[in-house]
């Protein structure tokens, strides 16, 4: 426990410095600049992509994007307006004119004296973000240990309409660099604590692809891209991403089951594929879409950051998607946002059957050579999402309170977690003061294939003492959000397992978790 203690203390030594500047600053850092309903300066960038229909493109680090105050609380009893206000002076300078323009900024680097604004206004959008996830265990699990990973990424879009004057869409570019280690892999745990890990620690090209909103009906997208943006994806409330604010890998982009199942494409990794999305009344109200990308078992390789070919390819991932959204023009106004998604996908690879996964739960060598194990063309499964703004408070729209619930099905010949359901709820403005920070309690239910249970079961029957049944794996998680500034996320919380690794080996873990997000 000592041990722990000092790597724990390590391992958020940087944060808490960081968060020790702060504490006379929180009650303005998330200022209104405008009149209510109005944004102006820097923020407008911000303001364009607080919300987004039904079908956008989504990437995780919406999680950490910045989220302006789009409207103006109401005064207090005392006639004094919860949010200060913010001076205008950052728009126009490289560096802030005082401390208190820098933290009320909606970036980290600000407009860069001008240039930022005017190579938006041209069709030029450059961005980046840092996001680090650490995690420790102090009771429970295999081993106790404390891991940190971070990822930094950069993205250049550009707008095709303001660059040539013709309607050619969008096209895109994102290059992420993840470092670190995961706590997964000590504990056991089958879906990972910390949802930035993963996918090779390398820099990789993530996204390199050309969108184009043909009309109001029809929007595709090709080139180099993940599943994860298009398909059984989060949904957006005040700009950000709901699954994502959790550490946990498991609901955090998307369902994780999806991705243990079939050669759904995951965020980093980008696969050749492309997409058609359909709006059958000519808005966000209904979406029907298609979509078609490699499958690839060897991309998430470390050397394997920049392939953009199909060798090592194994089939097709042909996913697809209905929708249905309702709400308001924005999370501020209007009817209350609520979205259900239906899908399913056939993966036409051919794949070891389920019981090539008994290693993944301990079971020795010597049992393993007696599996019924054999070869499988085509997977298939389907998920079910479902995700509503419960309330909006009244006096401060800013303020609200969502609700998400998702279950994802799999082939029961092929599939490690055929039974998967995530559900989280989020409460955005902690405090009057506090617009913008978040208290988070989510949870990931997974059930092994019950082939798996059973075969084990028979082998214990047989005298097999030194083998653990697979069964399960549960998690809770809690944190809170904490925006001191628009540009910077903090989020400490907590996660406890249920039958870590998927059986009942090793004691339920208890993790301390630290993410901390940066919007260039």
């Amino acid at each position: 426990m000592g041990k722990f203690g000092q790597d724990w203390t390590k391992a958020l030594l940087t944060a808490c410095a960081m968060t020790a500047v702060l504490p006379g600053i929180t009650a303005v850092g998330h200022a209104q600049t405008t009149p209510a309903g109005v944004v102006d300066g820097h923020q407008k960038a911000a303001a364009r992509t607080s919300t987004a229909t039904m079908g956008t493109p989504q990437i995780r680090t919406k999680s950490i994007s910045p989220v302006p105050l789009l409207v103006k609380p109401a005064p207090t009893q005392t006639g004094v307006e919860t949010a200060a206000k913010t001076s205008d002076t950052t728009e126009n300078r490289f560096f802030p004119a005082s401390f208190h323009d820098w933290l009320t900024q909606s970036t980290m680097t600000g407009d860069w004296g001008g240039w930022r604004t005017w190579l938006t206004d041209k069709g030029i959008n450059i961005g980046g973000h840092y996001l680090e996830d650490s995690a420790g265990n102090p009771m429970g699990g295999k081993t106790k240990a404390v891991r940190y990973a971070d990822e930094f990424g950069i993205n250049i879009d550009f707008n095709l309409k303001k660059l040539t004057g013709l309607n050619l869409g969008m096209f895109h570019t994102l290059i992420t660099a993840r470092q670190g280690l995961g706590i997964g892999a000590t504990l056991p745990a089958m879906d990972s604590p910390q949802q930035i890990f993963g996918s090779g620690e390398t820099v990789r090209l993530t996204r390199l692809s050309w969108e184009m909103p043909w009309n109001k009906y029809v929007t595709t997208e090709v080139g180099e891209i993940n599943t994860e943006n298009d398909f059984e994806q989060s949904s957006v409330y005040w700009g950000m991403s709901q699954y994502c604010q959790f550490e946990s890998n498991a609901i955090c982009g998307m369902p994780q089951s999806i991705a243990m199942n079939s050669g759904y494409g995951w965020y980093p990794t980008a696969h050749p594929g492309a997409w058609v999305k359909f709006y059958p009344a000519g808005n966000d109200h209904y979406l029907v879409q298609f979509g078609a990308y490699s499958v690839d078992p060897t991309i998430s390789n470390t050397h394997n950051g920049w392939k953009l070919n199909l060798h090592d390819a194994t089939g097709t991932y042909l996913p697809f998607q209905l929708g249905w959204h309702q709400g308001g023009k924005d999370d501020y106004s209007g009817p209350l946002q609520t979205n259900i998604k239906i899908g399913g996908y056939w993966d036409t690879s051919e794949v070891s059957d389920v019981y090539s996964h008994l290693g993944s739960f301990g079971v020795p060598a010597q049992y393993l050579i007696s599996a019924p194990s054999e070869k499988v063309r085509g997977r298939f499964g389907g998920w079910f999402q479902f995700d509503r703004m419960l309330q909006r408070d009244e006096a401060d729209p800013n303020r609200g309170t969502t609700l998400f619930t998702s279950f994802t099905w799999g082939d029961p010949r092929t599939s490690v977690a055929p039974y998967f359901i995530t559900w989280g709820v989020t409460r955005k403005g902690t405090f009057r003061s506090r617009p913008n920070d978040t208290i988070s309690i989510g949870m990931k239910m997974l059930w092994v294939n019950p082939k798996l249970t059973n075969w084990v079961r028979q082998i214990q029957a047989a005298g097999g003492t030194d083998i653990y049944k697979p069964s399960g794996e549960h998690a809770l998680e809690l944190n809170y959000g904490w925006r001191p500034t628009p540009w910077l996320v903090i989020r400490p919380g907590a996660q406890y397992i249920w039958s870590t690794g998927g059986t009942n080996r090793y004691k339920n873990p208890l993790l301390l978790d630290f993410e901390t997000g940066i919007t260039f």
